[in-house]
């Protein structure tokens, strides 16, 4: 009888390993669904039906950073349990620099209010950024979430609760070093431009003449807010021509865009980047070097895309992005969900 025993609980064992297993949870996807139903189950039907969409709503893929009318629900709309519980859902969603940096371009709005005055068609407001919730955010579903208003866009698409795409991921400062009052001297974001201006300066003679490649910066982005973009004209100076040192300047340029997302997703992301080969990464910069002249720079390899511009305002106006030439929006891995569904 023993023995039967044993060899009934081996091969049952067996079996279970044989067997297909459930996948496994994603753990920013379950806490990011959990923040986001806590929210929406704080809001009036009358705030419910502001900040929600269907999931193939057009308004998903209509982003933008510039002031301007938004749908969705205003922070200025909101309780201040409300915004309590939209803090949580951004801390679900966004590392800790992430959420520091968020918060601070959100600030900003109150710096450019006194700069610029009151007689604005849109004011500069810290409580005017919107969140929008698209299908039902539910562990183990397919929905999606952005957070936007005047220079910050934060796009987060869930598929089966098992895979997070992050982008578009922009954040803007206006200014980028603030230059008079009680805040003076603050650079929210530094490291992108320090790092950036410090891998240039790097560069000899030779690599300069392959990574710069215009004397004058572009007065934007080149990619705008466009809804899909596609690889940019391939410039600039590859991995495998510079030196250990401007590797390690170059790869820690990236980490700081992927890893505004939380851990788990920065790690996936920065994984694919791998996998698509370092060596295909290419920089290039235009404009000046110096301090308080107008640059531009952009990282791009197989899959992704980073721009930087520093030129308005006499360059102290910062417009920065993360894309993903496959998976803006999670359309690469809905494409996927979509297709399997079918069959």
């Amino acid at each position: 009888m023993n023995s039967l025993l044993l060899l009934c609980s081996f091969v049952g064992m067996l079996i279970l390993g044989l067997a297909p297993q459930p996948a496994r949870a994603h753990p920013a996807a379950d806490e990011m669904a959990t923040a986001a139903a806590s929210f929406l189950a704080a809001l009036t039907p009358e705030q419910k039906a502001t900040a929600t969409f269907p999931l193939k709503d057009e308004h998903r893929l209509d982003w933008h950073f510039i002031p301007k009318e938004r749908k969705g629900l205003a922070l200025k709309a909101m309780t201040v349990e409300q915004q309590h519980l939209t803090v949580a859902l951004l801390a679900a969603s966004l590392s800790s620099q992430g959420l520091m940096k968020a918060s601070s371009i959100m600030s900003l709005e109150a710096v450019l209010q006194v700069i610029e005055g009151p007689n604005r068609r849109f004011p500069r407001d810290p409580l005017l950024y919107h969140v929008s919730i698209f299908g039902e955010p539910k562990p183990g579903q397919t929905w999606a979430w952005r957070f936007e208003g005047h220079h910050l866009s934060l796009n987060f698409t869930v598929v089966k609760g098992e895979h997070v795409a992050a982008t578009p991921s922009f954040m803007g400062t206006n200014p980028d070093i603030v230059p008079e009052g009680p805040r003076q001297g603050q650079q929210v974001l530094a490291a992108e431009e320090n790092i950036g201006r410090q891998l240039a300066k790097s560069l000899t003679v030779a690599q300069r003449a392959k990574a710069v490649f215009s004397d004058q910066a572009p007065p934007d982005i080149l990619t705008e807010a466009r809804r899909k973009i596609s690889p940019l004209e391939p410039r600039g100076i590859g991995w495998s021509e510079l030196d250990a040192d401007q590797r390690e300047l170059l790869w820690i340029l990236v980490k700081l865009y992927v890893q505004r997302s939380r851990g788990e997703i920065a790690e996936a992301e920065l994984k694919k980047i791998t996998e698509a080969g370092r060596d295909k990464i290419h920089f290039a910069w235009a404009g000046g070097m110096a301090r308080g002249q107008g640059h531009y720079y952009r990282v791009q390899g197989p899959t992704f895309l980073i721009e930087y511009d520093n030129t308005q305002n006499n360059a102290n106006h910062i417009h920065a992005v993360y894309r993903d030439f496959e998976n803006d929006f999670g359309e690469d891995l809905l494409r996927r969900h979509y297709e399997q569904a079918r069959h």
